[in-house]
């Protein structure tokens, strides 16, 4: 039998936030610790077991490869060569030490709704985030132009139903984060009766 309570879990939940990717610094995760936040990520709710999710690790060169392939996806359709979105996009994948592209991969044949499939991976997108917080690691979750281009999608060998959720930036940050403002708690729970 698990012992679920554990007070420091809902400490960490409360500590995560976000550091901007462009802040990260080396190190990012160790692969064995990569495991160890992928693996939380698919440790979420998965209605019909379908795992509607996949990660794709673009570390090193290959963030280098992804510039290029993102800029010139730009380029291809329409974009103008050297604007700030070109420039933009050549530097979006290198902005931190690891990145993560997040797929979205539902079975609309299934009898789960695309939906629910759709919620599944943001939960895996959250997870991931968090895990990496427990390990000591900044994170941030983006999306930006480079996740609707054809281009990218092709580089991925994304499906026709496929989409990128986002891409997550995880590293190593020095900084010291201020909380931001959150949401008020009467604003938005309310309670039925």
């Amino acid at each position: 039998m698990f012992n679920l309570k554990n007070p420091d879990t809902i400490d960490l939940l409360l500590s995560r936030r976000s550091e901007k990717s462009r802040r990260m610094t080396p190190p990012g995760p160790t692969p064995k610790e990569l495991e160890k936040i992928l693996r939380c990520g698919m440790r979420v709710p998965d209605h019909g077991k379908l795992a509607p999710w996949r990660f794709i690790v673009v570390a090193g060169t290959a963030q280098d490869k992804l510039s290029g392939i993102m800029a010139d996806a730009y380029v291809a359709e329409g974009g103008e060569e050297g604007s700030a979105k070109h420039t933009a996009l050549l530097d979006f994948p290198k902005q931190a030490p690891l990145m993560l592209a997040v797929v979205s991969k539902p079975d609309p044949s299934h009898k789960v709704p695309v939906w629910e499939q759709h919620l599944s991976v943001g939960a895996a997108c959250q997870n991931i985030l968090v895990a990496s917080h427990a390990l000591g690691y900044a994170g941030q979750w983006l999306t930006g132009d480079g996740a609707y281009l054809t281009g990218v999608k092709e580089a991925f060998q994304l499906g026709t139903d496929d989409r990128i959720a986002g891409f997550l930036f995880i590293g190593s940050s020095n900084n010291q984060m201020s909380e931001r403002p959150r949401p008020d708690f009467d604003q938005i729970v309310s309670f039925f009766d």
